[in-house]
Parts: C-alpha cells; sequence; structure tokens
C-alpha cells in the first residue's frame, strides 16, 4: 500500500503549508499528492504550483468537478500538466451533488448520472490517445455539438498538442453502488470518499468484479482513499476535525432528500445517526451536528491517536484492497510516522 498526501482545497486563502507539506512527502518517499476543488479554489492552479516545486512525486486532483469544465478542457488541463511534470499526472474526477452543480455551476444535474460520468471519460481519453478527431454522440457531451440551438458548424477536432501519455490515469470519485461498479469499467482507479478498513463488505457488491489490471494498461486497479490521520494522546480531541469534516458533508453538502454522503454514512450503518446529524446541520444547529457524529465511525475512517495505536490499525488498511492510502495530515510529524510504519 502506497502513501498519499491529500491537501483539499482552500479555505478562506491558501495555504502556506501546502508546498512544504508535499514537498516533505516527496522527501519521505509518499507516492503522490492530491488537491481538491469545491466552491473556491481549483483544482488543477494548487497542482501546478505544487509540480514547480516537485520532481519525483505523482500529482493528482481528488477531484476535479466535472461540471466546472467540458470533458475537452479537463482533458486540456490534464496533458498540459502531464508535460509540465514530466508525466506525473494523475486525473481524479467527481460528479460532485445537485446543490453544487445547479448552485454554484449554474447547470443542470444530469438525470443520468451513469450515463454523463461515462460519456465525460470517453471525450478525456479520446483527447489523450489523439487516435482521431473527438467524436461522441452523446446524450450529455456531444461532439461536435449538434444540439439545435447551435450553428451547425462544428468540426471534430484532434488535439494540437500531442499527449505525453495515452494511458494517463483516470481514477473517479464515486458514491453511489451503481457509480461505483462502473468505475470499475471504465477507470483505472477510485477514490472512495470514506473507507472502513473493518466494514469493507459495504462495498463488496460494487467491487465484484473488480479488475486485477486494466485491460490496455500495465498497471493494477487503484483503490485510493483519503483518511485524516494525526499522531497525538488525546484521540477525542484528535477526531474533531473527523466529525467537523462529516458533519458539514453529511449535514449540509446535499439536499435533506438527496446527499450522498449521507446515503453512503447509511449504507456504512450509520442510517439513523445520519438523518439525525442532516437534521441537526439543516436547522442551523451546526455545533450540535458535528457533536451528533458518532466518535466510532470518525474513528473507523481515519488514523488518530498515538503512534502504537496508528501501527496497528494501519495494518488493517493494508489487508482490503485499497493501494493507495491518501492521508489528510495536518503536519510533518504524522507524515514521517507513516512513513516509517508503511516501509
Amino acid at each position: 500500500m502506497r502513501l498519499g498526501l491529500a491537501l483539499g482545497y482552500w479555505g478562506r486563502g491558501p495555504s502556506a503549508d501546502h508546498v512544504p507539506l508535499a514537498q516533505e512527502a516527496e522527501r519521505l518517499g509518499y507516492h503522490s499528492v492530491w488537491t481538491a476543488e469545491s466552491w473556491g479554489s481549483d483544482a488543477f492552479t494548487p497542482l501546478t504550483w505544487i509540480a514547480a516545486r516537485t520532481s519525483r512525486i505523482q500529482l493528482g486532483t481528488a477531484v476535479a468537478q466535472m461540471a466546472a469544465r467540458s470533458p475537452t478542457t479537463t482533458a486540456m488541463h490534464a496533458l498540459t500538466l502531464d508535460h509540465l511534470s514530466g508525466g506525473r499526472m494523475m486525473l481524479g474526477l467527481g460528479l460532485s451533488g445537485p446543490q453544487v452543480v445547479e448552485g454554484w455551476y449554474g447547470r443542470p444535474f444530469p438525470k443520468s448520472p451513469l450515463t454523463a460520468t461515462r460519456e465525460y471519460v470517453d471525450v478525456v481519453r479520446q483527447v489523450l490517445r489523439r487516435g482521431a478527431p473527438v467524436e461522441l454522440d452523446g446524450r450529455f457531451h456531444s461532439h461536435p455539438y449538434r444540439g439545435g440551438d447551435g450553428t451547425g458548424l462544428g468540426k471534430a477536432l484532434k488535439p494540437i498538442t500531442h499527449p505525453l501519455r495515452a494511458e494517463l490515469p483516470i481514477l473517479l470519485g464515486a458514491e453511489g453502488p451503481k457509480n461505483i461498479a462502473q468505475t470499475t469499467r471504465i477507470a483505472d482507479g477510485w477514490l472512495p470518499l470514506y473507507w472502513s478498513p473493518t466494514r469493507p463488505q459495504a462495498y463488496d457488491a460494487s467491487l465484484a468484479d473488480l479488475p486485477e489490471v486494466r485491460e490496455g494498461s500495465s498497471s493494477h486497479f487503484l483503490v485510493a482513499p483519503m483518511a485524516r490521520a494525526r499522531v497525538c494522546d488525546d484521540i477525542s480531541e484528535g477526531l474533531l476535525p473527523v466529525k467537523a469534516m462529516l458533519g458539514f458533508y453529511i449535514g449540509g453538502m446535499g439536499h435533506a432528500g438527496r446527499n450522498f454522503h449521507a446515503d453512503l454514512m447509511a449504507r456504512m450503518g450509520y442510517a439513523e445517526e445520519a438523518r439525525h446529524i442532516q437534521e441537526l446541520f439543516l436547522s442551523g444547529r451546526r455545533e450540535e451536528a458535528v457533536l451528533a457524529v458518532p466518535d466510532a465511525f470518525a474513528d473507523e475512517i481515519s488514523l488518530v491517536g498515538p503512534r502504537e495505536r496508528i501501527a496497528e490499525r494501519l495494518e488493517l488498511w493494508r489487508k482490503g484492497p485499497v493501494t493507495d492510502l491518501l492521508v489528510l495530515a495536518p503536519d510533518p510529524h504524522t507524515l514521517r510516522v507513516l512513513a516509517e510504519l508503511n516501509t
């Protein structure tokens, strides 16, 4: 199991720690570093900044939101950064949810998310392989555009720039069972939002056809969940940032009737707790929502506590299908301890 550093997205402004953390992770032998986006900072610009200040570590987006860019635009970002970094780019993509897609990006959330995802990945792969002009008679992504409000003058094109790698890895941040199952068929890897090494059966049906090696690729299918990590003596205190994240995602990152994160928590055995967190958060009682997150759930999807406890729990992560553990770590000490324990 390889280690990656997950930096997430910016809050109020850029973090002065991100580049030093990425450099320290590279020095410690971490395989990858990952950036993200929500409705503020984008995923690609900070990753490019990090690429210019590192030399070996792989560079991933976890995740770049599909609604933010057309698939050809995303492919342009990926092939450009892949060239500039010497072949270190890993493209992680995600649909996001209706509130963000319609509220922030001002476009409809696809009625058939599986189809929209499949078409998006198809177009990105066509660009990267550059075998022919990009053409797709899609429901959501038509190339050339054939809608009734167009001019009819669109022309199928190949990228001017020759991509450095035709098989640049594409990973998908999928949460629903059908979406995860499709991910194993069309992508090079999967980016689970929450992963519990003590209940992998939550994903058994979705991963039933997990390929060992993706067709046309020499690499194994990647399973790369994120987990917040912190070496500390007080476990309850160390879990507070995990609970704050869960309270926000489960309570506020979606509508009361359609929240993919809450649905996932329910499938992992915490249905009643997920509903309660939503009720508290949506009624404006946010602090109570965070405190209502069960310590047990926050603990099983993270690595928090003294070194000896983390060492013991890290063994559980190694036993399952996880190939890459993407660590949300707040300090260099935690990064160093994990690197030492994972050797």
